[in-house]
């Protein structure tokens, strides 16, 4: 049915965004529908939603948070208590990529590391000042706010995109950095300008390619990087191990192959959701929406988190499938969004 019906009930469902479902279907699910279902890990899909799902403060997520603290059988918590809905299913849904890059760099400057990752400064009144204006005219030098200084200009133009990441250092330490704010420019795809100037076409194009592209070309390589008016500033985060994940958008450490970053006016942080991804990789697994992102928007989109370092990079990069993507909701909430006719 048409989700106009939200207006009526996203009182009591204040997980959602009213404006944004006005116009998008809604439909529930049976588990047989889910492609692959039987075969997952739900044990792992399970451990991955104990760890954010004590931050959902929404009624019935609160409930069903302390029943899955009792780890009951995994399988059996997601059948009983979630129905699976598919929200704008006559879309195919848009799967990308994500991951967590290594970049070299510095506390000081030199030679070698000259290009800093910046805090966010005081008194930002969005819109900023753009990426141009602040690489070119260099009107945060001298300021105090640099973090580090990495050596490689395409990857920290990267590690923006990607929104967090680890810098590590001449003596063997690491800091992790993640996302801190933004100039609040609209965010425009450098590969999908590539596309639009004929040089590639758009399956050929992924992150290896452009920072290949780049470095092949430094001049007009630059000016491409400032085709994204965007510019994101990073804060220092502290995770409890350095084998945990980076933070996600609920602050609480994100895993490889289970976290997924969603539009949250479509899809609750928190929220377990049964993607099917085809392409030439196919993916049939229960995640856990857990992170946000400035190019993920609509109801059948999502990014799969692949994990730390260059691999899990190249295969986060080679990335763009169409699919679909269900949403396990409570079932009290399902039943108010999709009523019983």
């Amino acid at each position: 049915m048409r989700a106009g019906f939200f207006s009526l009930v996203l009182c009591a469902v204040s997980l959602f965004s009213a404006e944004a479902m006005a116009d998008v279907s809604a439909e529930i699910l049976d588990f047989d529908d889910l492609d692959g279902w039987a075969d997952d890990d739900h044990e792992a899909a399970l451990e991955v939603f104990l760890n954010t799902c004590p931050d959902m403060d929404e009624g019935e997520w609160t409930r069903l948070c302390a029943v899955a603290q009792q780890r009951p059988n995994a399988r059996s918590f997601f059948e009983l208590f979630f129905r699976p809905v598919i929200f704008g299913g006559e879309d195919e849904a848009l799967f990308t990529g994500y991951f967590e890059p290594e970049l070299n760099g510095s506390l000081t400057r030199t030679g070698r590391f000259r290009y800093p990752v910046y805090r966010m400064p005081p008194n930002v009144v969005e819109p900023w000042h753009t990426r141009r204006e602040i690489e070119e005219d260099g009107i945060l030098e001298g300021r105090g706010l640099e973090i580090a200084w990495v050596d490689d200009p395409v990857e920290l133009f990267f590690l923006q995109i990607q929104g967090s990441g680890r810098i590590n250092l001449p003596d063997g330490r690491t800091i992790r950095v993640g996302y801190g704010g933004r100039n609040g420019h609209q965010y425009r795809s450098i590969g999908q300008e590539l596309v639009r100037r004929g040089i590639y076409q758009a399956h050929q194009v992924s992150a290896q390619v452009i920072q290949s592209w780049v470095r092949r070309n430094p001049t007009a390589g630059r000016e491409l990087l400032y085709h994204n008016p965007s510019y994101v500033f990073f804060r220092i985060i502290r995770t409890r191990s350095s084998a945990d994940g980076p933070l996600g958008a609920m602050n609480r450490s994100i895993t490889s192959m289970r976290s997924i970053a969603v539009d949250p006016d479509f899809t609750p942080l928190g929220a377990p959701v049964w993607i099917e991804k085809d392409g030439a990789n196919p993916l049939r697994r229960l995640m856990i929406a857990q992170d946000t992102g400035s190019a993920i928007q609509g109801a059948q989109r999502a990014d799969v988190f692949y994990g730390t370092g260059d691999d899990a990079g190249l295969e986060a990069g080679r990335i763009r499938d169409p699919g679909r993507m269900i949403v396990l909701l409570p079932i009290e909430i399902a039943n108010l969004i999709v009523p019983e006719v």
